[in-house]
């Protein structure tokens, strides 16, 4: 636990993520990722320098198969609140409208009532679950469907909300992710979402693996590639 901790301290201290006085919650979405993220920010927040106060809010999108009891579980365990709000989201994406690019309308309403219920808590930073893989495929997903070199940053600021984004398991690979959820047995939630698995992340994903095969350091280049050149946010602290 400390091990992976350090790891993920490390990205936080790199690009001044956490200051004294925050409250911040996780997005838990029920998947390792953002529930290795939430036990690091909880193990970090007994000894960090900087005090902050940090809770978990999950948004369920309206599938019936898919119970976060076990999550809720978790935070009790750790001493984290946790709000559960939820919604009719796949009805409207999926039945209603019938959007043919669901994922697009889908992330938009989770942002939308997301972000809603932070501003009514009170909270300045939510704490997002994207790693090291997510980076690097974020970048190809980019400069082939968009014909520009972008990623999303470390740590971005919602002008509109006044709410801070932050990305503490950049440092993290999704493989260390899959070893750390697997040896402490998080309760990870099968995601039952029709599109999981079939998006233009999921192309990008098989492809980055592909190549990998032939340059095995590909995702450290493109990962150094981003601080050294540096993208918009990603200049080291």
């Amino acid at each position: 636990m400390n091990r992976f901790t350090s790891i993920v301290r490390r990205c936080i201290d790199d690009y001044s993520m956490i200051e004294a006085g925050d409250k911040i919650a996780v997005g838990v979405s029920g998947g390792k990722d953002s529930l290795a993220l939430l036990c690091a920010l909880s193990n970090l927040k007994r000894f960090y320098p900087k005090p902050f106060e940090l809770s978990a809010i999950t948004v369920h999108m309206g599938m019936e198969d898919m119970d976060f009891s076990p999550v809720a579980e978790l935070c009790e365990k750790l001493e984290v609140p946790y709000t559960l709000i939820r919604t009719e989201i796949q009805k409207v994406v999926f039945l209603d409208r019938q959007e043919k690019n669901p994922c697009s309308l889908c992330a938009k309403m989770r942002k939308g009532v997301l972000n809603e219920k932070l501003l009514k808590q009170g909270i300045t930073k939510i704490a997002l679950g994207h790693h090291y893989d997510d980076a690097v495929e974020t970048f190809f997903m980019s400069l082939f469907y968009e014909g520009r070199i972008s990623c999303f940053r470390p740590v971005t600021f919602m002008d509109r909300t006044g709410v801070t984004q932050i990305r503490p398991l950049l440092y993290v690979t999704e493989e260390q992710i899959r070893s750390f959820s697997g040896r402490f047995e998080l309760p990870v939630i099968k995601n039952t979402c029709p599109m999981d698995g079939t998006s233009r992340r999921q192309e990008i994903k098989e492809l980055v693996k592909k190549l990998s095969e032939d340059y095995p350091n590909l995702k450290s280049k493109v990962f150094g590639a981003m601080q050294r050149l540096p993208l918009c946010g990603w200049e080291l602290k």
